[in-house]
């Protein structure tokens, strides 16, 4: 997206995301002021997190997120391909290497075809999302939007 961008991570310590985000987001900024020999803040305010509670959040976010590129002109129905999003990477060849975990969602839903239905039927918004399995994922979940 062109002004703002989604993660779900995994919270492995308190105040690792955000300590995490923080290197993150100054390490971005100073590499861009330095490339484009700009001055200041890059990003308008603090990043936002949202605990995500079962497999059922897990899963309309992820959907969510994978969608949002429809939402830019010539994206709608393109969204697998939309190269700086993980769509394509958790439905085939994985770019990111460890960066990139498809374990959990693949746990729900079992098969990446599976998930690609999910994720089309959560597009249309008129076929309710096939049920998902009954247990938890062990790891607190958190995502930033």
């Amino acid at each position: 997206m062109p002004n703002h961008f989604h993660l779900i991570v995994y919270e492995r310590r308190p105040s690792g995301i955000s300590h995490f985000m923080q290197r993150v987001l100054n390490s971005y900024t100073k590499y861009f002021n330095q490339k484009y020999r700009e001055r200041g803040h890059l990003f308008s305010g603090p990043f936002r997190a949202i605990a995500v509670g079962d497999e059922a959040e897990l899963g309309q976010l992820s959907a969510h997120i994978h969608l949002n590129p429809r939402s830019l002109p010539g994206w709608k129905g393109r969204e697998r391909e939309y190269p700086w999003s993980s769509f394509r990477d958790i439905l085939g060849t994985n770019r990111f290497g460890k960066l990139l975990v498809a374990d959990p969602l693949l746990k729900i839903f079992g098969t990446e075809n599976k998930y690609k239905v999910f994720v089309d039927n959560f597009a249309k918004e008129k076929v309710p999302p096939p049920p998902l399995s009954k247990h938890l994922i062990e790891e607190t979940v958190t995502s930033f939007v």
